[in-house]
């Protein structure tokens, strides 16, 4: 079974969520994500300052498999981007929850983050 840390949101698209104490919003993919995609590859993200709605493509994730669009859990503005990724983007599979976090957002409004899913319900939907 994948793992799915307590302290995350989800969303349907297989993204976690974790707010800083700061207000700044941390994205990457889940394990279950990496699991199903196999050997990741290829990682393109936006660059800083780039702005985003909800549900916009913000980058994609390419593996052995398939290639993988990733989705914006939150209207926001990319404030930083996990360049390590470039080099190294199979750490998205050993790593999913630490090292390999995606970009870091300033969200326009935390409002959003009620339409993402808890632990429970992301369970639900992975199996």
């Amino acid at each position: 079974m994948s793992q799915i840390p307590e302290n995350l949101k989800y969303t349907q698209e297989h993204e976690w969520v974790r707010v800083e104490e700061d207000g700044t919003v941390v994205i990457g993919v889940t394990d279950y994500a990496q699991s199903s995609l196999g050997d990741i590859t290829f990682v393109e993200l936006p660059e800083t300052d780039e702005s985003f709605e909800s549900g916009d493509t913000f980058g994609v994730v390419e593996s052995v498999k398939a290639a993988s669009d990733l989705y914006m859990p939150l209207a926001g503005k990319v404030i930083e981007t996990n360049e390590a990724l470039m080099d190294s983007p199979e750490s998205v599979n050993s790593d999913p929850y630490g090292e390999a976090w995606l970009i870091r957002i300033k969200p326009d409004d935390t409002s959003g983050l009620n339409a993402l899913m808890d632990p429970t319900a992301y369970a639900d939907i992975v199996g």
